[in-house]
């Protein structure tokens, strides 16, 4: 083949190319699979240093352990403290810091409910599941009977974000076990009513409520809980903030 056949051949194929990347767009973005919805985790704002953030009333009865702070806003009443719950932190009822961190929180939930579903688990109860990070979403109702493993697959940074129509119920004696290096911190629960951790449940993540938290004697929450516009009630529980 002479030279000048060879630099024939090289242009024909560079205008192939050229009309391949025109009609696909290139072959790096053709490559590059679509970001997921849950490869950033949300802010919660100020709202992030509350083990306990409600809307009208936060109220603790029979020896319950708060690690974190506790606040109301724009209510401000917070009862059962100091004795007979112990707190590890400050209360704020009705204050500055109240005020912005329900602000925070609003901001946070309206974002976690706007992520972009990636699996829908209507009508499975979320016990006896292993659920690797991502989005995963209920028309209503959520279940938890027995236990969810939350594998993170060793990423430490990994996201789960969980959109509930209405209301979560776990059942007596639930748990959310983390397994991989993940972090209850980097689990959110988006509740478009209530939430009720029920008797000896091991409760992880962010409770984002758009309502109420109610955790029943005998269980405990790593995580927060967070309601928008209800109260959280506690009964002999353990609640302790977690990064």
């Amino acid at each position: 083949m002479t030279m000048k056949s060879k630099l024939d051949l090289s242009a024909t194929v560079r205008a192939l190319l050229l009309l391949s990347v025109a009609a696909c767009g290139t072959m790096t973005e053709r490559s590059m699979p679509p970001a997921a919805a849950t490869s950033s985790m949300p802010s919660l704002g100020s709202a992030s240093g509350f083990a306990v953030l409600a809307a009208s009333t936060a109220t603790c009865t029979n020896s319950s352990v708060v690690t974190g702070d506790v606040g109301v806003s724009p209510g401000t009443a917070i009862t059962g403290f100091n004795p007979p719950c112990t707190l590890t932190g400050a209360i704020h009822a009705g204050d500055d810091a109240a005020a912005v961190a329900h602000k925070d929180l609003g901001i946070a939930y309206g974002n976690v409910a706007a992520v972009v579903c990636e699996t829908n688990l209507t009508g499975q109860d979320l016990g006896g599941q292993t659920l690797a990070p991502g989005a995963y979403c209920f028309d209503t109702t959520a279940g938890l009977t027995g236990d969810l493993t939350l594998d993170s697959g060793g990423d430490e940074n990994a996201v789960w974000i969980f959109q509930i129509g209405t209301a979560i119920t776990t059942g007596t004696a639930a748990s959310v076990v983390m397994t991989g290096g993940g972090h209850p911190g980097n689990v959110f629960w988006n509740v478009g009513s209530s939430a009720t951790i029920a008797t000896g449940t091991a409760f992880q993540g962010n409770i984002l409520a758009y309502a109420s938290i109610t955790i029943v004697s005998g269980s405990s929450l790593v995580g927060r809980a967070l309601a928008l516009t209800g109260a959280v009630t506690m009964d002999n529980n353990a609640v302790s903030l977690t990064e």
